[in-house]
């Protein structure tokens, strides 16, 4: 052991003394630097729902139904509306493509005739998902059934803002006496099935968008007026809600000044849940026959005449359910992610 010593100290003083650098008189300033930028609430939530790639899938594909939908408006290939009956039950026919059941071709009694040359339709003229029974073309009625359903679905959130995040901070931020009321006058409108209130709308309403506006404003808002309720009365007892108060801060000013920026992320998320039940029941009641009317065309009419000829032209059923299965699985996608981007303990 002696000798070894004797042996390092022979190396280190062969080491020359500038190969030795001095340390940092203070090393604490550089131990607490810190590395990254602060960030607000939202900036951190967007890094995160970054990285789930279902989130920003769910974006970008709503993004586009969206804007395809707005601009349908204004460009389409045909009138959505306009009925051509030497034009019915044409199947799609899509340029460039020679194939079967896209090129205007279909098999009629085991032989493949041309049905866009039988019919007389003008060369050039093209119909990319086919026609329905009154020769409306179903590519131009699937852009504007999407823009009815998002609309109504667009609605609901609107509503559920409205009217739920205001009876929920009312009754959660009072308290006592108003809110058991307000809650026993809650649980009395959801034992109401929306299928009876629906009909009951009829007897008001013509069928159409706003006896279907009329029933979501009467029952769909109602989980979001529970959230809401239960996240006012967890923070109402917080200290920033006290301190608001002995400083003389009205009831009004406390729920829209302090609780309501807190418990946004929870109102994003819920909405974001309200628009594909929206659509779901806008879509299951125009396919019952007590929603929209023709003209009009919505993803549930579109599914309920697809569904009298599915058996023999089984797209006209599968475009509007792949388009309706698309959107509500985009919407539930994105509220998931939000969901772990604004409350990430949620996900342990």
């Amino acid at each position: 052991m002696a000798n070894s010593a004797q042996i390092n100290e022979k190396e280190l003083a062969a080491i020359p003394l500038t190969s030795f650098e001095p340390l940092e008189k203070s090393t604490v300033e550089k131990r607490e630097e810190i590395a990254m930028p602060s960030l607000t609430f939202m900036q951190d939530s967007w890094r995160r729902l970054k990285k789930n790639k279902a989130a920003v899938f769910s974006i970008v594909l709503l993004a586009i139904i969206i804007a395809i939908s707005l601009i349908t408006i204004f460009v389409s290939p045909h009138n959505p509306t306009t009925q051509n009956v030497k034009y019915t039950n044409l199947p799609p026919k899509i340029p460039g493509i020679n194939i079967t059941g896209l090129n205007g071709h279909a098999e009629v009694g085991g032989k493949v005739v041309d049905k866009y040359a039988q019919a007389n339709v003008p060369a050039g003229t093209y119909f990319y998902l086919g026609t329905d029974s009154l020769g409306r073309d179903l590519l131009s009625r699937l852009f504007m059934g999407t823009r009815v359903s998002l609309l109504i679905a667009f609605i609901a959130a609107l509503l559920d803002i409205v009217f739920g995040v205001t009876y929920g901070l009312i009754s959660g931020l009072l308290g006592g006496r108003v809110d058991n009321i307000m809650q026993r006058f809650l649980e009395v409108i959801s034992g109401i099935p929306n299928l009876v209130v629906m009909i009951l709308m009829l007897v008001v309403f013509e069928p159409g968008i706003p006896s279907i506006v009329a029933a979501m404003a009467i029952t769909n808002w109602i989980p979001m007026a529970r959230i809401v309720r239960a996240q006012t009365m967890k923070l109402k007892d917080q200290e920033f809600v006290l301190a608001a108060t002995t400083l003389g801060e009205t009831r009004s000013k406390i729920a829209f000044k302090h609780i309501l920026p807190n418990i946004s992320s929870v109102i994003i998320i819920q909405m974001m849940f309200s628009i594909p039940s929206a659509i779901f029941f806008e879509a299951f009641l125009s396919f019952i026959g007590l929603g929209l009317r023709p003209p009009v065309a919505s993803l549930g009419t579109l599914l309920s005449d697809g569904y009298k000829t599915f058996l023999f032209l089984p797209y006209q059923l599968w475009v509007p359910a792949i388009t309706l299965s698309v959107i509500m699985i985009g919407f539930n996608l994105l509220a998931d992610g939000l969901r772990d981007a604004f409350d990430p303990k949620m996900k342990e």
